[in-house]
């Protein structure tokens, strides 16, 4: 590859992971003007979504930044996985030209997969590398009192200053070696937090999202017992008419009977009568 075009390359990358930080904060300021004070009232805003999955690319940045930067500020690399600012730029447009966008798990799961894979690619594969050059690299500096250079003159300059097997001197480098070790452990511990920090934001909305959903079926379930109240009422009121129906037509039925026997008690004295004046 062409040195020059490979700094070139390079320079782009670096502009473009602090180009899309610079865009995603103007977003965020944007959402965040728009949005009530009240956290109870965020919840329920048009907004509320935009402000989540701004948050989301906020701490994914901060893990992009944690894990790239340290090294791309002692200018061993540059800001490599350029795809994961296409992700990013997508994202925010995305944000920015939607009024109801989805929910952040389904908006980020591309960016959370390729920025995963890059960080950890860059801490398996490459970051072993670029440790070689570090240690001589930052020893020269503190010890001389100038800025670390990475190269073969940095690695000349520790050869010189550690001929000489002067027991104060290893136990300094003993003790920068332990700092740096600790300093490692410490990004690391600081990395797990913040992914830690974000399955706990995403477990609270999934939580949020199941309550307003436990509480869009009962106010469901209430509706539909009303009803069934309802019809319930209908129902009797149906039977209730039914059931006096039938008893008003029983009765008509049984008084042309009832008329039929008291003509015929009236009418039999009269035969009675009729016979004796025959005899």
């Amino acid at each position: 590859v062409c040195k020059r075009m490979d700094l070139v390359c390079q320079r782009m990358l670096n502009q473009g992971f602090l180009k899309v930080e610079r865009y995603h904060n103007l977003c965020q300021k944007q959402v965040k003007a728009q949005l009530p004070r009240r956290e109870s009232e965020r919840r329920n805003h048009s907004l509320a979504r935009h402000a989540d999955i701004l948050a989301a690319v906020e701490t994914r940045l901060s893990l992009l930044n944690m894990t790239f930067m340290k090294y791309v500020d002692s200018n061993l690399c540059c800001f490599i996985p350029g795809k994961v600012i296409d992700e990013i730029y997508r994202v925010l447009r995305y944000v920015n030209s939607t009024r109801a966008p989805q929910r952040a798990h389904e908006v980020l799961q591309e960016l959370r997969d390729i920025s995963s894979m890059a960080m950890e690619y860059f801490d398996e594969k490459i970051v072993p590398i670029l440790k070689r050059k570090l240690p001589g690299s930052d020893v020269s500096g503190r010890l001389i009192g100038a800025a670390p250079v990475p190269g073969p003159s940095a690695a000349l300059t520790t050869m010189q200053l550690f001929s000489k097997q002067n027991p104060s001197r290893q136990e300094v480098t003993k003790l920068q070696q332990q700092v740096k070790t600790n300093g490692a452990g410490v990004t690391m511990l600081r990395r797990e937090i913040s992914e830690l920090r974000t399955k706990v934001q995403e477990q609270q909305k999934q939580l949020q999202d199941q309550d307003q959903k436990l509480l869009e079926q009962t106010q469901i379930i209430g509706e539909q017992n009303a009803r069934l109240a309802e019809l319930e009422r209908k129902l009797r009121e149906v039977m209730e008419s039914a059931v006096g129906n039938s008893s008003g037509s029983g009765s008509n039925e049984e008084s042309p009977r009832k008329r039929r026997k008291a003509a015929e008690s009236v009418d039999c004295p009269r035969k009675s009568k009729r016979l004796r004046n025959r005899k």
